[in-house]
């Protein structure tokens, strides 16, 4: 069984970081991703969905530091589901997605190079690599000097 998901979209608002038992991190994002579509007749029309993400630990610190509102993440991770109660006594449930990957997606600066920061979560299946947490991450999967079409 799999339970993946895989967001690019933008951030609404800096990371809300708190810390639990034990100085345990944790933060908040709230991520839009945007789809577009023609309508019937013709006009462009773009949709909202608003994420809510949740990053432990290691990943909620770095969040905390490199992420701000509007940047453009990349986020790897799981779903999640909870209820609760509201003031009413009414069950409300809760989507989440609980991060495992965090990728900073950074605009061209120059035609020839791409930058992105990948954050792994520490201890993920994952994350088996043995890639440095705070490494940067430049390899497209291209050969060395080829350039990819991607726009990030």
């Amino acid at each position: 069984m799999i339970n993946k998901v895989i967001l690019i979209g933008n951030l609404g608002a800096d990371p809300e970081i708190r810390s639990i038992d034990s100085n345990i991190k944790v933060a908040k994002l709230r991520i839009a991703t945007n789809e577009s579509y023609r309508d019937k007749k013709g006009d462009w029309q773009t949709v909202t969905e608003w994420h809510n993400v949740s990053a432990w630990r290691g990943l909620a610190e770095k969040a905390e530091r490199d992420l701000r509102k509007g940047s453009l993440v990349f986020v790897e991770g799981k779903l999640t589901h909870r209820k609760y109660l509201d003031k009413d006594d009414v069950e409300r449930y809760i989507t989440d997605v609980y991060a495992f990957t965090l990728r900073l997606l950074e605009k061209r600066e120059q035609e020839s190079s791409t930058s992105t920061h990948t954050f792994k979560a520490a201890n993920t299946q994952s994350n088996k690599s043995t890639s440095n947490d705070s490494s940067d991450e430049t390899t497209s999967g291209n050969e060395p000097g080829e350039e990819d079409d991607l726009p990030f």
